[in-house]
């Protein structure tokens, strides 16, 4: 079953690859659909992805991807019609020059055909999340390139992840248990060189030793700052330190 916004958002979508051969942007279906924010078409998008309605592909920019429309409107668009029209009749889309929101639309929840509803499932957690290759532990003398087991892989949410490069590392020791992160967690790094004064990174001293602290620039110099009192800060010339990413997420298993 489908919600209204959910049916809505689907038709807009459908409509909109249909006429360009592209998914339409965030903010294109926030208007559409009369949302306040971005955060509630992401909502959206994921609760169809979960009932194998749609795809997304992962690492491109508004790649979105119809697998299927709800039986009625699959019904409607039959040989000879354009399932994109039906579905923006349906629910009351204007024509692609000008996403309005939907106008009017009667029925409140859409029956949607579940007749494939294991193999939708599959592909839906297949497209809501991705591999991320897992570093070991980080351990002092040790670059993080030389942390990594190749054949070791970690599927994380999309929701958790941004733009550009990511991988997953293993966290050892308590260095950092006031931030609330623990022995054995699961930090997920976004690669880069680039970070702010107090957030948290993985940082490579000497070419040699990786740890993950928290940075602090002063000057023509770097402290890496522990989150536990028995811990001491460790402030290096700039030169002596490199980036190896930045902290986006945190996954933790109970046993």
């Amino acid at each position: 079953m489908l919600t209204r916004k959910q049916y809505q958002l689907l038709t807009v979508i459908d409509q909109h690859l249909r006429s360009t051969g592209f998914s339409p942007s965030f903010e294109e279906m926030k208007e559409a659909l009369g949302l306040k924010s971005k955060s509630g078409v992401h909502r959206l998008i994921l609760a169809l992805e979960e009932r194998g309605f749609l795809r997304r592909r992962h690492h491109r920019a508004r790649a979105l991807e119809v697998l299927r429309l709800p039986e009625d409107i699959a019904a409607a668009s039959g040989p000879g019609h354009d399932v994109a029209s039906v579905s923006s009749a349906a629910a009351g889309v204007a024509s692609p020059s000008g996403l309005s929101p939907p106008a009017s639309f009667a029925p409140n929840v859409i029956r949607g055909d579940f007749s494939a509803r294991l193999q939708g499932v599959r592909a839906a957690s297949a497209a809501s999340a991705v591999q991320l290759p897992l570093y070991g532990r980080i351990a002092a003398g040790l670059p993080i390139e030389a942390l990594r087991d190749h054949g070791t892989l970690i599927e994380v949410p999309v929701a958790l992840l941004g733009n550009g490069e990511h991988y997953a590392l293993e966290v050892a020791g308590d260095s950092m248990i006031d931030a609330g992160i623990l022995d054995g967690d699961t930090a997920i790094i976004r690669r880069g060189e680039g970070a702010e004064n107090g957030q948290i990174v993985v940082a490579l001293i000497d070419e040699s030793e990786v740890t993950l602290k928290r940075l602090r620039r002063r000057g023509n110099s770097i402290a890496l700052e522990p989150a536990n009192a028995r811990h001491e800060t460790r402030i290096f010339p700039a030169e002596r330190v490199r980036l190896q990413g930045r902290l986006v997420a945190l996954l933790r298993r109970y046993a």
